[in-house]
């Protein structure tokens, strides 16, 4: 027997009326939206194969999706569930310490800061044991942080 007659999607009015709202309104995650547009097709009778071609999914998603819908039920479909992965290597303070750190006047004989001078300072204020430029970077990207501009003091070079 296959898995989709094993887990047939069958959405309640209220449920199938919460997936259009959420796709209309496109604020969640875009693999929730995708999650919600393949138990729609699922409910409208499509196939696996139909849902593949449609989404550009895999067939195990398909397959997986359909279960945790039909076991854990609708809200366990749209809240993505915690992923693993390695604890942030910078806390938060770090980072607001680096963002105030880029804002403020470079040192002495500079005329700006640079992203490893950053990361040296951090390293200095004991903030992080190591960072490397590129975090410092990403970081500061993060927070719409032109290191280029004189107003925040920041630089590549």
């Amino acid at each position: 027997m296959s898995r989709q007659l094993l887990f047939k999607v069958v959405l309640k009015e209220e449920e199938r009326e919460r997936l259009h709202n959420s796709l209309r309104r496109g604020n969640a995650s875009a693999r929730s939206l995708t999650r919600a547009r393949l138990l729609l097709l699922a409910d409208a009778g499509r196939s696996d194969s139909e849902i593949v071609d449609v989404l550009g999914v895999s067939k195990s998603s398909v397959a997986r999706i359909r279960k945790r819908y039909c076991q854990e039920g609708l809200d366990s479909i749209l809240k993505d569930k915690p992923r693993s992965g390695a604890p942030p290597k910078i806390s938060g303070r770090a980072k607001a310490q680096l963002v105030t750190l880029a804002c403020s006047e470079p040192p002495e004989g500079r005329s700006r800061w640079t992203l490893q001078l950053l990361a040296d300072k951090l390293v200095e204020l004991k903030e992080v044991d190591s960072i490397t430029s590129m975090s410092i970077c990403r970081i500061l990207k993060k927070v719409r942080s032109s290191r280029g501009r004189r107003s925040n003091g920041a630089s590549v070079r």
